[in-house]
């Protein structure tokens, strides 16, 4: 879904692209895989119910509000902290824990889209910068030099760098002092609407596409349509 700029009658031109990284540029392990995994490789029982158990501690309404705290991932030690403290108030086990940490710290699960080198490459040809902004407790530019994407990237603003994460307008902010573009001209581009959708507080166009959990899906195609266009049209549903 895209979501179009308030007050703005003339939509310009698209002369960057925002892009969210887990979920959106790369797969990630939904929930349920996250437990899973973890179980798995402390040698636990890993089936349906034991899963469901351990999401049943760790998501308790009052422990899923701190793992999702708006500051939760704004530097790694804060990140750490909450993520630890939820898993000790939820009861679980030190090698589970460190296991969930140590997935929820690793790019080993995160693979690239099918589509996200070539939709990349796409913007630059059509004139368009690129940034990276992420909600994340680690560098992870290496990630992107491992698939010989760096040079491609004009901007990376990571929530544990600068201090402040989405869905606060000021992340967003960055990101377009840093681009140097105006943003009604900049889309983000995430997979979720609570956070990546803020960007239209600072008046960027949003475009928002299903969390990527398969990374042969290819479902950014819209963004080349967005840019063809010659503007971000009114809405859109991937």
């Amino acid at each position: 879904m895209l979501t179009p700029t308030p007050n703005d009658p003339l939509p310009q031109r698209i002369r960057a692209v925002v892009f969210d990284w887990r979920g959106t540029l790369v797969s990630e392990l939904d929930a349920c895989g996250w437990v899973r995994e973890a179980l798995r490789l402390t040698n636990r029982d890993h089936d349906d119910h034991a899963v469901d158990t351990v999401l049943k501690a760790i998501h308790a309404p009052e422990l899923l509000r701190r793992l999702q705290s708006p500051q939760g991932n704004t530097s790694a030690q804060r990140h750490r902290e909450t993520y630890y403290g939820v898993f000790t108030d939820a009861g679980l086990e030190k090698d589970v824990a460190d296991a969930l940490w140590d997935i929820d710290s690793s790019t080993k699960y995160n693979h690239f889209a099918a589509d996200a080198a070539d939709t990349i490459h796409m913007a630059i040809e059509n004139g368009c910068k690129i940034g990276v902004l992420s909600n994340i407790h680690f560098d992870i530019r290496p990630v992107f030099d491992a698939a010989r994407l760096l040079e491609q990237i004009d901007a990376f603003i990571l929530s544990n760098e600068v201090g402040v994460q989405k869905p606060d307008p000021a992340i967003f902010q960055l990101m377009l002092d840093e681009l140097g573009t105006d943003a009604a001209a900049t889309l983000m581009v995430g997979d979720r609407p609570s956070r990546d959708g803020a960007a239209a507080a600072v008046g960027m166009p949003t475009l928002i596409v299903p969390p990527l959990t398969d990374p042969a899906i290819r479902q950014l195609h819209i963004v080349e349509e967005a840019i063809l266009a010659g503007h971000a049209p009114a809405a859109r549903t991937a």
